[in-house]
This record gives C-alpha cells, sequence and structure tokens, in this order.
C-alpha cells in the first residue's frame, strides 16, 4: 500500500503542473489585471511601469515559470488587489470553507445513506417511489435558487436566521451564533449531496441483494439487520465511496455559488472577487488548491477502496 501511495503521488506531481500551465493559459486569455486600473487619470507610462513591477510585460511562458519557480520556493505571490500574501489570504479563509463543506458532507451522507438502503429494501413500494422523487428534486434544484428560497421564507418572511457571514456583528460570535449562520448554508449543499446520493446508494444496495451469498446469508436466518448491514452494505460501499469522493471535488466548486449567495467568509468569496478584480496571483491559488484537492480525493478514494475490500490489496 505504501509503495501504491507513493507512486500515485508521483504521477500526481505531472499532472498536478498540467493544470496549473492550463489554468495559467486561461487565465492569461480572459485578459491582463492592468485593465482594471484603466481609468480618466491612468496614464500609459503609469500601466508600463505597473506592468514592469507585476512582470506582466514579459510572455505568457515566462510569466507562467517565474510563478511556478516561485511556488516551488514556498512563496504564492502577493495579491494585486490587497498587496498581501497569497498564502495568508488563503489560509485565513481555508477554514471556514471547510467547516462549511465539511458539515455539509456529513449531514448529506447521513440523510442519504439510510434512506436510500430503506429504499432498496422496500423497492417498488410508494415509499420508495416518493424518496426516489424526492431525490430528484434535491439535485435538480439549483444551489443559488434553493439559497434565494431559504432567504426569502426563513429571514425575510419569518425573521429566524441571519442570511449572510459568519457571525453576527457586534455580536460574542459563539457557537450558538456560528450554527444559526450554519444552517442555511449547509442545507442547502446538504439537500443537493443527499438528493444525488440516495439514487446510487439505492442503487448499489439493490445490485448486492440480488447476490448469491445474500440470499445464503437470510436462509441462514441471521436477521434482516445484520444481513443489510454486515453482508450488503459493505460490499456496496464500493461504488457509494467512488461517488463520495467525485462529489468532493464538485462540492468544493459548488461551495463557491452558496458562499458567494450568504457573503460566507470562504474561499468562494475570494475566488469571486479575484476573478472580478483579475486577481492572478489569487486565482492561481485556490486553482492550484482546487486540484491539490481533487487529485488527494483520488487518491483517498483508492485507498478506502483497500480497507473496505481487503482483496483489492491484491
Amino acid at each position: 500500500m505504501l509503495k501504491y501511495i507513493i507512486k500515485r503521488i508521483l504521477i500526481a506531481i505531472p499532472v498536478l503542473i498540467g493544470i496549473t500551465i492550463l489554468d495559467y493559459a486561461i487565465m492569461s486569455l480572459a485578459g491582463s489585471p492592468l485593465e482594471m486600473m484603466l481609468g480618466p487619470k491612468t496614464t500609459e507610462a503609469a500601466l508600463e511601469a505597473k506592468a514592469i513591477q507585476l512582470g506582466l510585460d514579459k510572455p505568457f511562458y515566462v510569466q507562467y515559470f517565474v510563478w511556478l519557480k516561485n511556488m516551488l520556493q514556498g512563496n504564492m505571490g502577493y495579491s494585486i488587489k490587497s498587496y498581501q500574501p497569497v498564502s495568508q489570504i488563503i489560509g485565513s479563509h481555508l477554514g471556514p470553507t471547510l467547516l462549511l463543506m465539511g458539515t455539509s458532507m456529513l449531514v448529506g451522507l447521513g440523510v442519504a445513506i439510510p434512506i436510500g438502503i430503506y429504499s432498496a429494501i422496500h423497492r417498488y413500494t410508494k415509499r420508495d417511489y416518493a424518496l426516489v422523487t424526492m431525490s430528484f428534486f434535491g439535485t435538480s434544484i439549483p444551489s443559488f435558487f434553493l439559497s434565494l428560497i431559504f432567504i426569502y421564507l426563513f429571514t425575510v418572511k419569518m425573521g429566524w436566521l441571519p442570511s449572510s457571514g459568519m457571525k453576527t456583528t457586534g455580536g460574542d460570535g459563539g457557537w450558538v451564533d456560528l450554527i444559526r449562520h450554519m444552517i442555511m448554508p449547509v442545507l442547502v449543499l446538504a439537500i443537493s449531496i443527499a438528493g444525488s446520493n440516495i439514487r446510487y446508494v439505492r442503487s448499489a444496495v439493490l445490485e448486492i441483494l440480488q447476490k448469491d451469498y445474500v440470499r445464503t446469508a437470510k436462509s441462514k436466518g441471521i436477521g434482516r439487520f445484520l444481513t443489510i448491514n454486515k453482508h450488503a452494505l459493505r460490499n456496496a460501499l464500493i461504488p457509494i465511496i467512488t461517488v463520495i469522493g467525485m462529489q468532493i471535488p464538485t462540492l468544493f466548486g459548488g461551495a463557491v455559488i452558496v458562499e458567494q449567495v450568504f457573503s460566507w467568509p470562504g474561499l468562494g468569496l475570494i475566488t469571486m472577487n479575484a476573478i472580478m478584480s483579475r486577481d492572478y496571483p489569487v486565482i492561481m491559488g485556490v486553482a492550484l488548491l482546487t486540484a491539490v484537492v481533487v487529485l488527494m480525493a483520488n487518491l483517498v478514494t483508492d485507498i478506502l477502496y483497500a480497507l473496505v475490500d481487503p482483496t483489492i490489496k491484491y
């Protein structure tokens, strides 16, 4: 397993470099940060001096290699807009994003797995059809639209929950206040996660329930609970783990929209601000972090395969 992990990490390095090249090329084609500095009092000489200062007077490939060299030395650069270190900006906003994503993932899977198993056991009944229909609604409703509905209901109409930020301005900033701010964004992300995973869990468990060894376990009279949770569920986990591993990067990107709507002080908010101002160093820092998350999610998924099914080790 150790050799396999090292091999995967070594393979991930050129993949990561390729991703950063594509990101840098696409970002450069979108326009120059100097265009955001144009104004009635801005002179050509001032723009040229700024371009030299930021290294934007060099060709694209030279700019990339300068960025890569600094990155390998642990320097992610400085924000063009705020002049803060990019590593400091990302570090200060990473915690809220991980908190929001982690809580949403736990809530979504905590709902999806038992409901998916229940739906598979009671397949083709009215309850099964009702749960599958609910899962389709959870998957189909756009997160920004659901966010606006929640804000209208729970903030505008009822006044129960705050609609923006991570804590109340001037408040004590305690856990109760944090939970109140988290409820709506977590629900939006959890509904999307649960909606897609219910159908995957259902189909995976349905397939395993048709296997001979499950019927044998039933015939031995070991009980329905042990048959489902010990024999069927563990063997159904491999496709479920695959889907969850694929959803971690998707959730990382989906949180950008939700964070923007709820003004959650995470990576999504600074990403949108960086894109609007064409803040190259911040955009590349977030893109690099996202690529690392995708590659790590794939590696962790493969490791979990071996934990769930020992035969995969061979």
